[in-house]
């Protein structure tokens, strides 16, 4: 009997990377443990999503700066997919058959002005 493959969804901010509002530095950094849960999704034939609020274009530019790009089948809009059976998230969501919510690092400190920011044609965030 063949094991049906999972489509699996992952969020960026604050589940593929801690932004650096959390880590107190003046980049964004990988989330390894969380990265490698998505590469053994990976190795093992699932399909893998990479999405983001922050658009496809974001969602792209960190896939290739993670060096996940080949654990990647698909970017997409980060939107409610009834073919996802499992999303990673650090919110509460409803995106999946079932949502798994990564624990956020330092959730104390407030992501509200580290969320304001305009992406480039690049994915890169434009900030002031």
């Amino acid at each position: 009997m063949e094991k049906k493959k999972l489509v699996t969804a992952w969020d960026v901010d604050d589940t593929l990377i801690f932004p650096s509002v959390a880590t107190g530095t003046s980049e964004d950094l990988p989330n390894h443990k969380t990265i490698q849960i998505l590469r053994w999704f990976s190795l093992q034939g699932h399909h893998v999503i990479v999405w983001s609020g922050g658009g496809v274009p974001y969602a792209n530019m960190w896939v290739d700066r993670l060096g996940i790009r080949k654990h990647v089948d698909e970017v997409i809009i980060k939107e409610k997919n009834p073919q996802v059976d499992i999303c990673f998230d650090d919110c509460d969501v409803d995106l999946a058959t079932v949502n798994i919510k990564v624990k956020r690092l330092n959730n104390s400190q407030s992501r509200e002005e580290w969320n304001k920011h305009e992406i480039d044609p690049e994915g890169n965030r434009i900030t002031e």
